[in-house]
Formats: structure tokens, C-alpha cells, sequence
């Protein structure tokens, strides 16, 4: 006798399950496609997601931003810039004085052969010193404030070119005791004119060169 079949063989297990709707038993090729779906899906998410955080990065750097420059300038730190002052340097006629005099001593030196005559005014006095430079001695000097000339001259407002005159005759006859014949003048950085001209005019007169 024939040996008797399983009723619960593949086949009529694979029916069954059609008819029950479950399927338990499956083909490996079937099983293979799943797998690759399921690869599928798996990337398609993982784009999706990376899309959308980028996204929402990008949203996150705008908004940050927008905030930063919108916010007021209570929040805002904005840089001052220094305003540009443009003046025009104005010097004094002191200061003006005092630059031609340096021009001046830079050409005049006194030396033992011919020391420098130095002009002084001041707004109520007038100094003439004669000085040797390399030893940084003072050799003669007058002034208005010595007795023979405050004594001669009575004057409130100043020295005038009569006291000037007198001035340069007193200091020609003091370098004349000391055997100073030659003098080189120094102006101070005063104008050449005036006060200062009639001095050197009465110094030349009496005996002085230069």
C-alpha cells in the first residue's frame, strides 16, 4: 500500500494560509525584496529628516539675525566715530618772534674775536647784552633800567628811538673800554625797523662794526 500523505503538507499549508489571509511560510526572494523596501524607506526618511533640519537651521540663522538688526538701538552696540575738527593753527607774534630768533641764532654765533650784540624790548624796557657764545659769558651790557638812562629819559609808555639812540651810544662806548671793536648783531627776531634800527645805527656811529 502506498504510504498515506501528510494533510498538513506545503502545499496545502500555503492554502490555507491564502485562505486565512496569513502567511507564514514565505520564499526567500520574497523575502529579499522586503528588505530591500524596507532599505528604501529607511533612506528616503533619513533624507527627509536631514532636508528638514537643514531647514530649520537655516530658519534659525535668518531669524537670529533679523533680530540682531532689528531690535533697536537700545540693543544694538553701534561704533562712534570720532567727529573731524578741522582748525586752523593760529600763533602769536611772541611765538612768531621767538621762531625767526631761533632761525637767526643759527646763523650768528659769538666768539672771542666778535662776540653776538643781543637785542632785548620789552613792552617797557630795552637790553643789549654783548656775549662770547664758547665761554657763555656776558662781556658788556645797558639797559633802560640802569640809572644814567632811567635817569635821563622820562618815558611811561615805553622806550622810544631817542632812548634806543642813547641806548646804542652807551653800549658802543662800554665794548670801546674793552677793546671789543668787531660785534656780530643779533636781532632777536625783532623787525629790522624802529627802535631796534636806530640802536644799532647809534652803536655804529660810535665806534662798533658790523
Amino acid at each position: 500500500m502506498p504510504p498515506e500523505r501528510n494533510p498538513l503538507s506545503s502545499t496545502s499549508a500555503s492554502a490555507i494560509g491564502a485562505q486565512s489571509g496569513l502567511y507564514f511560510l514565505q520564499s526567500p526572494l520574497q523575502l529579499n525584496n522586503g528588505g530591500r523596501i524596507l532599505t528604501r524607506l529607511k533612506r528616503d526618511q533619513q533624507r527627509e529628516y536631514e532636508m528638514i533640519s537643514t531647514s530649520l537651521s537655516c530658519l534659525h540663522s535668518t531669524f537670529a539675525s533679523s533680530q540682531q538688526l532689528f531690535c533697536g538701538p537700545k540693543f544694538v552696540a553701534t561704533k562712534s566715530h570720532p567727529s573731524l575738527n578741522i582748525e586752523a593753527k593760529t600763533r602769536t607774534k611772541r611765538e612768531d618772534r621767538i621762531a625767526r630768533h631761533a632761525r637767526v641764532r643759527k646763523k650768528v654765533e659769538g666768539t672771542p674775536e666778535r662776540p653776538r650784540l643781543c637785542v632785548f624790548r620789552s613792552n617797557k624796557h630795552l637790553y643789549v647784552q654783548v656775549i662770547d657764545d664758547t665761554k657763555m659769558h656776558t662781556l658788556a651790557s645797558a639797559s633802560t633800567v640802569q640809572k644814567p638812562v632811567s635817569e635821563e629819559f622820562d618815558y611811561s609808555s615805553g622806550p622810544t628811538v631817542e632812548v634806543a639812540k642813547r641806548l646804542g651810544e652807551i653800549i658802543a662806548k662800554n665794548c670801546l673800554e674793552k677793546r671789543i671793536t668787531k660785534v656780530a648783531f643779533d636781532r632777536g627776531g625783532y623787525l629790522y625797523h624802529g627802535r631796534i634800527e636806530a640802536l644799532a645805527d647809534a652803536a655804529r656811529v660810535h665806534g662798533l662794526q658790523f
